[in-house]
């Protein structure tokens, strides 16, 4: 994964946001960037099971993906596709 052309600029975007994450106890990682540029990310530590990390996702991270690496045709979370 660390191969991927795009891997780099989405880590860049994430730790942009990550700083946040961390004062509130959580973070995120990336599980999967497809050949097609879909991004697959955990959130882990205490955004995991916080109530607001739909909004967090949504408002936050992905946001900052889109931002940085519009070359990402979709960010979707692990967590809430299990």
């Amino acid at each position: 994964m660390e191969n991927h052309p795009l891997y780099s600029k989405i880590q860049a975007a994430l730790d942009s946001i990550r700083p946040y994450l961390i004062a509130d106890g959580g973070n995120v990682e990336i599980a999967e960037i497809t050949a097609d540029n879909q991004l697959y990310l955990n959130l882990v530590g205490a955004c995991k099971s916080c109530n607001m990390s739909a909004m967090t996702f949504k408002a936050g991270v992905e946001e900052a993906i889109r931002r940085e690496v519009p070359e990402i045709i979709s960010v979707k979370e692990i967590n809430q596709l299990v």
